[in-house]
This record gives C-alpha cells, sequence and structure tokens, in this order.
C-alpha cells in the first residue's frame, strides 16, 4: 500500500525556547525565511505525501493560519505588485481536504501524540515528522525511506550516530544486521544511560509505520519521562514485525536546542548566494574577535 499520509506531532510547549515561545508555537520559528513547520510540510509533499496530518495543541492557532488563506495580506501584495512575494504566500495554502487537524487533549507524549491521529490515518501505513529535526540534504530523507518501504514493507526509522554521552536523550537502537544504508534493529531503549545503550544509533524524527502501531499505542503504556513513549510501543511491535533502520545521507540540525537551531540559520542561510556574500564576511571577523579575546586571556593567565 501506498504511503499516503503523514503525520505532524506539533502539540508540544516548546519549552526549551521560551520566552519566545510562551505567544508563538515552536515549530513556528524560522530558519531564513520559513518556519520549521513549512520546511517539513515541503519535505513530506516532495516524498509524495497527499495527506498532512497536524497533531495540535491549545495555542497553535498561529500554525494553522500559516497553511490558510490571508485575503488582506494577498490583496496588499496584488495592490503593490509584488508577485513574487504573493506567489510564495498563495503557495502555502494546499487544496481542500490537503490539512486535517486533530487535536492532543494532554501533553502526554509523542507515542501519545501518534495515537490520537489513529482514527484519520485508518488501517494503512503512515510517515511520521517531527519538525525539530531539520535536515539538510540533496534528496528529501523521507522519499527515501518511502523507496524502502515500498522495497521492505515494514517500519522504517532514520537513524544517525550520537555522541556516546548524549544517548539519553534519544530512542536508541540496537542494529543486529547492516545492509549498506538499511539496518535490521533487534531492540529499542528510550533515553538510555550511556552505559546501558545498545549502541550509539539514534532514532531521528522520520518514521514510517504500519497501523499495527495503534493497538500498541493504545495500552496507553507509560515510559520514561512518565510519558507514553513511542519507542517503547516499537519495541513491542518488534515482536511480531521486523524494524529498520535508514542512515539517511545529509546534516541533521537539532531545533529543539537552541545552538542546533541557530547552527540550522547559518547553515541554510550559506545556501543563499545573496546572503553568504554578507554572511561569510561577518563571520570572519567575529571568528577574528573570539580569537583575540581567547588569546588575550590566556596570556593574562600567565
Amino acid at each position: 500500500m501506498k504511503i499516503q499520509k503523514a503525520v505532524f506531532p506539533v502539540g508540544g510547549l516548546g519549552t526549551r525556547f521560551l520566552p519566545a515561545t510562551k505567544a508563538m508555537p515552536k515549530e513556528m520559528l524560522p530558519v531564513v525565511d520559513r518556519p520549521l513547520i513549512q520546511y517539513a510540510v515541503e519535505e513530506a509533499v516532495a516524498s509524495g505525501i497527499e495527506q498532512i496530518i497536524f497533531v495540535t495543541g491549545k495555542g497553535k492557532e498561529a500554525l494553522e493560519d500559516h497553511f490558510d488563506r490571508a485575503h488582506n495580506l494577498e490583496n496588499i501584495l496584488k495592490e503593490r505588485g509584488k508577485r513574487d512575494l504573493l506567489e510564495q504566500v498563495e503557495s502555502l495554502v494546499p487544496e481542500s481536504g490537503t490539512i486535517i487537524y486533530t487535536r492532543q487533549d494532554q501533553p502526554l507524549g509523542l507515542g501519545h501524540a501518534i495515537w490520537c491521529a489513529r482514527n484519520v490515518v485508518g488501517d494503512e501505513p503512515f510517515a511520521v515528522l517531527l519538525a525539530d529535526d531539520l535536515i539538510h540534504s540533496e534528496t528529501p530523507v523521507l522519499k527515501k525511506m518511502i523507496e524502502e518501504f515500498d522495497r521492505l514493507r515494514a517500519s522504517i526509522v532514520a537513524v544517525e550516530e550520537v555522541n556516546p554521552n548524549q544517548t539519553g536523550k534519544y530512542g536508541i537502537v540496537e542494529p543486529v544486521e547492516n545492509m549498506d544504508d538499511i539496518i535490521r534493529i533487534g531492540g529499542l531503549v528510550e533515553k538510555p544511560k550511556p552505559e546501558e545503550a545498545p549502541s550509539n544509533l539514534a532514532i531521528i524524527g522520520r518514521y514510517i509505520l504500519t497501523p499495527k502501531i495503534f493497538e500498541i499505542l493504545d495500552r496507553k503504556i507509560v515510559g520514561a519521562g512518565n510519558e507514553i513513549q513511542l519507542t517503547d510501543a516499537m519495541a513491542i511491535l518488534l515482536e511480531s514485525q521486523p524494524i529498520f533502520g535508514y542512515r539517511f545521507r545529509g546534516k541533521r540540525f537539532d531545533c529543539g536546542d537552541k545552538a542546533g537551531f541557530q547552527m540550522a540559520n547559518l547553515a541554510f542561510s550559506l545556501d543563499w548566494p545573496e546572503l553568504r556574500s554578507d554572511l561569510l564576511p561577518f563571520l570572519s571577523s567575529i571568528l577574528d574577535e573570539y580569537d583575540s579575546e581567547e588569546k588575550q586571556q590566556n596570556n593574562t593567565h600567565y
């Protein structure tokens, strides 16, 4: 069965970016000229996804408005002859029925957010994208994963190696067989301590899941952080179905982290020739200043 639907869990509180996210959804934080959620939606559409399912929460109205018509703005852009900007704004609005919204009434974890989309997804395999994980790649990661799903007909997660000291931040997989970019997974653990982690291969925010995951999530098993963890549900799914990891090609930025968010802005800005010409000299001067300050501090210690 073709992967046609993608779930976007966007009900989180964005506490790591307070106070910026007090009144603005974290998914609306901009990288260069567009919000994080737009990059994720564009990746899904470029990968052949036909239906976007947002699992939202309280205070996400700005996200919903972003993908809706803005008649006043469009009229002003028309009157001022700003055709390029008008086309960009109009291109954000999908055909009716392409985007569906459902609510997560409580922030009970990623697994719970996925479970909230069960009635919209139905009995078919589907994708999950986490907008926090922004991936810079030539080919959309989800597109490659869908191609692998068509071949393997089994759940697939994107994985990458992380610093072994950082395993407590991720779902970690136990690889049992390597097949080029594909890894057969023998086990999954949510946020293990470094000494207890089966590897340093972390699950990144791209998934393709079979509908059986909903049966498991329906049990509402509480795990790490007193939340319903998707990784825990996948570990149970593994008892009856295979799960594979996909080593994607590209650079992933954790935009739920302040440093990762700034790195993403720099990396994506440097893709724009008109921005790069201003940014490179500025970055060079900043680095020179830091080098000079560091040398002065070192000399002071002596």
